[in-house]
């Protein structure tokens, strides 16, 4: 077994109790839509909240404008200046506004805690920036939906932890990649619908298998991911890919640009999941570096950790589908 595998396992099943479990894979971002509908006259309204009832944060536009929801009013001027958002601390991690000026492409802007604010020129930009915008804005929302999916990278960790070869791990995570890559375009693309709380449910459940399979290699025994990695990270992709896609349906992806706001999505997921198996593959070099030994009676430990806490989220899962 690796030794700093386990350590990282121990490090995040303590943050895990820290932070709670997770009942639902719920990405804490807001989308306000704004839509020209004539001169100086928008459609402005939150299309995605939260799925725990936060309410939506408060949206301050410029002063000459006057907004009563859905209705956006700046005369003449137009949707010019800054317009910030309140509360993003306290109830989201950031927020989503897709812009579409009359006859134009949508623009869409990523606001923080760190950058609540966004300045609107008075129009006629040109469409290659509209795009980069919008490509910057989706790449970041995929790059924070895989750093909080905290069930994505527990299987992950676990693939890592199996795969004993680096050759081998390369073509697990790349095959990991491929099968939620397509599922993720295939449902939001519509081609396909699965119900989202069955889909976090199963998600679970595979990190259960996962735990399993850990616990068996520990024993001596060689279990099925062992033996084909690939394709055990290829089969369970495809149903991670569902559950990135109810992430980004939610968000009411542009329709005018909906195949490249996915691809820039898909992109962030893949730069957070590269940073990720960075992170845990540099903890183990300097864990066989430092030759830091553990207990052999605690080796067990992490694994049966990973297996109870996603066991705990399976149940929490299957109990929403049934209670509400």
């Amino acid at each position: 077994m690796r030794r700093g595998a386990a350590l990282l396992a121990l490090l995040w099943m303590a943050l895990l109790a820290i932070a709670g479990a997770a009942y639902a894979h719920e990405t804490p971002i807001a989308v306000l839509r704004i839509k020209q509908e004539t001169a100086g006259r928008y459609y402005a309204q939150w299309i995605f909240q939260s799925d725990k009832g936060l309410p939506a944060p408060t949206a301050v536009f410029p002063p000459h404008c006057t907004y009563e929801a859905p209705l956006l009013d700046c005369g003449s001027r137009g949707l010019v200046g800054m317009l910030s958002v309140e509360q993003l601390d306290q109830r989201y991690s950031g927020v989503v506004i897709q812009f579409t000026r009359a006859g134009e492409k949508t623009q869409a802007y990523t606001l923080t805690p760190g950058s609540p604010s966004v300045a609107f020129g008075p129009g006629g930009g040109s469409s290659l920036a509209a795009l980069a915008d919008l490509m910057r804005a989706y790449i970041l929302i995929g790059f924070e939906h895989i750093l909080l999916g905290v069930d994505h990278l527990l299987f992950v960790l676990g693939l890592i932890w199996l795969v004993r070869s680096r050759w081998m791990l390369l073509k697990t995570i790349t095959a990991f990649t491929i099968a939620h890559s397509f599922t993720l375009a295939a449902a939001t693309l519509g081609w396909v619908g699965v119900p989202e709380r069955a889909v976090n449910a199963a998600i679970a459940l595979s990190i259960v298998f996962v735990g399993a399979e850990i616990i068996k290699l520990q024993r001596g025994q060689i279990g099925l991911t062992v033996r084909h990695p690939w394709v055990v990270a290829f089969a369970f992709g495809l149903l991670h890919g569902f559950g990135f896609s109810n992430a980004l349906t939610k968000l009411g992806l542009p329709q005018d640009s909906i195949v490249l706001a996915l691809l820039s999505f898909n992109i962030g997921v893949e730069i957070g999941q590269i940073a990720f198996v960075a992170v845990v593959l540099a903890v183990q070099w300097g864990h066989r570096t430092m030759m830091v030994h553990f207990d052999r009676r605690l080796d067990p430990v992490p694994a049966y950790a990973i297996g109870g806490i996603a066991m705990f989220w399976f149940l929490g899962r299957m109990s929403m589908m049934f209670t509400s």
